[in-house]
């Protein structure tokens, strides 16, 4: 059972044509990619392993009419990867639809949060 979140929160899904879709986990990966520069490391830093990270941007560069992601081969120490500026884009738009959602609904997240079990623990 994956652990509880800390706080009541909305969690986005964009879904989009042929049923691919981003969500927290893919601009969460993206994001690690722009701050360390690698896929690898981006990967490592949510848990996942290389095969699963790249996986996932495969997927995100498909989704877009262009690539998000923009790797270079190279070996250890020489290869890298970065957002490109449709990633970069992609990205901030995502973001700000999750802090949009979350203040247009916090009234409703909070009245949720308030009948759930969590509110008995605290």
């Amino acid at each position: 059972m994956p652990p509880r979140p800390a706080s009541p929160g909305l969690k986005l899904r964009l879904v989009v044509d042929g049923g691919d879709w981003m969500g927290p986990g893919k601009a969460d990966l993206l994001e690690g990619i722009a701050e360390t520069g690698s896929i690898s490391a981006a990967g490592r830093r949510m848990g996942m392993s290389y095969k699963r990270a790249w996986g996932l941007v495969e997927a995100l560069n498909a989704m877009f009419r262009a690539p998000l992601v923009r790797a270079s081969r190279g070996g250890a120490g020489h290869g890298g990867a970065e957002l490109t500026g449709t990633g970069h884009e992609v990205l901030a738009l995502y973001r700000r639809m999750q802090d949009k959602g979350a203040a247009a609904l916090q009234e409703e997240i909070a009245a949720l949060a308030s009948l759930s079990v969590i509110a008995d623990e605290k």
